[in-house]
């Protein structure tokens, strides 16, 4: 899970480097959030998972709080999130989860850009047993209080999976029905949370070459641009030569 975590992490940050656009990912999530279990951070786990992401990200605090209010009224545009499923070209098994107000632009949208880059938009279910669904939780280390055996111990009853370690970071995986209840957990142990977030993790890995990676590439870069795309997932092989090209 490492590499693929760090790789995701990279094109996120990439991503997230553009303000606007990372404002408006989070403003959509704050909706969601909202119309789901109300405007208030105490009573709405999702709201709170988000509200920290949105801290993370740099996003000023008056507006997730103006975001919150706006997403209160009854006039606020409702975001239905949706899951498209594809294979890019080499057969790149690709999953999209977007949130949209317009499904049938976002399916258009979507579609072209597999068919820029010669893959092909499937029918959703194909790719259930490429991808597992798990919950993701970042914390940083300095801040605990316990032994990361000791909170190894404490986390199996909420549903962990793994936890990976290392200096700037330490990754919680759960199963994403555990989702809720791992973080109920991480905040009775007093701990902050720096980012928390579903994630699809591939079970099987597709090796392709470096030359074939580049419309591979190409057809991430188009979709994460895209306004109603919230994350991407693939499980192309992250190879030395394929990250280089990537960061360059």
């Amino acid at each position: 899970m490492g590499r693929a975590f760090e790789f995701r992490k990279a094109r996120k940050m990439k991503r997230w480097s553009k303000m606007a656009k990372t404002f408006t990912r989070i403003g959509k999530d704050i909706v969601i959030a909202v119309k789901e279990g109300g405007a208030s951070p105490e009573t709405n786990s999702r709201l709170r998972q988000v509200m920290q992401n949105a801290k993370t990200a740099n996003m000023p605090k008056d507006n997730v709080l103006r975001a919150i209010k706006k997403a209160s009224s009854k006039d606020t545009v409702n975001y239905e999130e949706i899951s498209l499923e594809g294979y890019a070209v080499n057969g790149v098994a690709v999953f999209v989860d977007c949130a949209t107000n317009n499904n049938n632009r976002t399916v258009a949208d979507v579609r072209s850009y597999f068919s820029k880059c010669d893959g092909d938009l499937g029918i959703n279910g194909s790719l259930k047993f490429i991808f597992n669904r798990k919950g993701v939780f970042t914390i940083e280390p300095h801040q605990l209080s316990i032994s990361i055996e000791d909170l190894e111990m404490e986390l199996i009853d909420a549903g962990l999976e793994e936890l990976e370690v290392d200096e700037d970071a330490l990754t919680i995986y759960c199963d994403f029905t555990d989702f809720s209840n791992m973080q109920r957990k991480i905040e009775e142990l007093d701990i902050e949370i720096n980012n928390s977030e579903l994630q699809r993790i591939p079970t099987i890995n597709k090796k392709i070459t470096t030359e074939q990676s580049k419309k591979v590439l190409k057809l991430l870069d188009l979709l994460e641009e895209n306004e109603d795309v919230q994350q991407v997932f693939h499980n192309m092989e992250l190879t030395e030569a394929i990250l280089k090209t990537m960061e360059a």
